[in-house]
Order: structure tokens, then sequence, then C-alpha cells
């Protein structure tokens, strides 16, 4: 009742056009998107097939497991999840979490669908991927440690947002850019500066988008090196 409410004086008093269509914004759980975008939108649900590794899409339906994409095998970490595709609702709302940190309630059930699909459980850390001293200025926050409280308050799990640094500030990655060239800009540009806390520990590592995973395999590759037993990756989106 109180929700249709709210709703309600939403929709009459502050009218809010879809960022994405301009239709009104009915429900304030949706954020900036009305819900016919996030309808829209792929979401993933358990009744597709993923790559059994980095979770990027291969077509719907479910079939044997362990498909493979043929792409992520020398990668780091162990596997990775993701709420969707990089597309309508998903893409819009991490482009807009990159400037407010604000996790609108459809897209924090969303998370929580994915840590229970994922079945993270047990005893692990949640590490945000990090950004660097000058991009985190910048911005006033890290959307990756924004996503990764969400889904600290739905696993019970501690987050650590010290152990795992970046030590060199690399270049936006752009749409453009093909895995080589996304490889070389984070080779060699992190750090566990904590490794006693990684040690023995499982990991989960948290960011809102996963492109060609170069990023996360990269932490993933410092984290295990450090002594982490396994480095799993959750992310909002995958791009593929």
């Amino acid at each position: 009742m109180l929700r249709i409410l709210t709703d309600s004086i939403l929709s009459v008093v502050y009218p809010q056009e879809c960022t994405l269509c301009k239709l009104p914004v009915e429900s304030v759980v949706d954020g900036k998107i009305c819900s016919g975008c996030w309808d829209n939108t792929k979401i993933f649900t358990g009744n597709e097939t993923l790559c059994y590794k980095c979770g990027a899409f291969l077509f719907d339906g479910r079939c044997v497991d362990g498909m493979s994409c043929g792409k992520c095998e020398p990668h780091h970490y162990d596997r990775a999840s993701a709420s969707g595709l990089y597309r309508g609702a998903l893409a819009t709302a991490i482009i807009r979490l990159k400037r407010t940190p604000h996790i609108p309630r459809r897209l924090q059930q969303l998370i929580r669908q994915t840590l229970i699909r994922s079945r993270f459980a047990g005893d692990f850390v949640i590490i945000p991927v990090p950004l660097s001293t000058r991009r985190r200025r910048e911005r006033g926050f890290n959307q990756a440690s924004v996503i990764a409280k969400v889904v600290a308050r739905y696993s019970h799990a501690p987050v650590d947002e010290t152990s795992l640094i970046r030590t060199i500030h690399t270049p936006m990655h752009r749409a453009g850019m093909d895995t080589k060239a996304r490889k070389l800009t984070v080779d060699h540009a992190f750090e566990v500066v904590r490794p006693k806390l990684v040690e023995g520990r499982r990991i989960l590592l948290v960011d809102d988008v996963f492109t060609t995973g170069a990023t996360v395999s990269a932490c993933a590759g410092e984290l295990k090196k450090s002594g982490a037993t396994t480095v799993d990756v959750m992310t909002i989106a995958h791009a593929a």
C-alpha cells in the first residue's frame, strides 16, 4: 500500500521521464528508467546458456553444463556471473552509477538474484575492483564499492577495500578496444598490499561491467599470487 501511494505521488507531483524512452517513470523502485525498458532488457534468469567460466551469453535455453565461449580460458579468475547484458536499462543504470553513487531498488533486487543464482555462499571476502587515486578523486567514489556494499548486505560477507589497490592510472577503456589492447592497459596495474588478509581466502571480486575480462583477470592474478584460494567475479552486466 505504501509503495502504491509513493508511486502515485511520484507520478503526479514529481513526474520523471525515462532516461531511455522518455515515457513516464511510474515507480520509485525502477530509478530513472521505466518498467517497460527494464522488461525489454536481457536479464539472466537461469534459462539461458552462459559460458561456464566468464558468464558470457551463448544462447537462450538450457543445455549441457560446461559450455565455453572459447575466449576466457587464459583468464585468472575461476568463474564470473552477471545480472544481464550490457544493454538497455542495465547499460543506462551503470552509466548513471558512474556519476551518482546510488543503486535503485530494482537493480538491488537483480544483484540479490544474481548472488542466489550463482550460488556464491560460504565464507568469502568481497573485494571491489579498485580505481586509481586520480580517478577516484575525479569521480568522488568507486562505483564498484557501491555495488560491493549491496552484495555484502545480501550475503553477510565482509568487504575489503584496502588489500587490493590500483597502482597505475590507466586510460578509460574505449568501446572499440580489442582484448589485447585492454589487457595491455591493466597489466601490472594492480597490487595486493595486505597479503595476509587474502592468503587462504575465497574472494568475490565485484565490478560494474564485464567487458573482455582483462581487468578482473589482472586483479585475480594478483590475488592468487598472494594466496587467495579462489577468485570469483560478480558484475551487474556482461558486455558480450
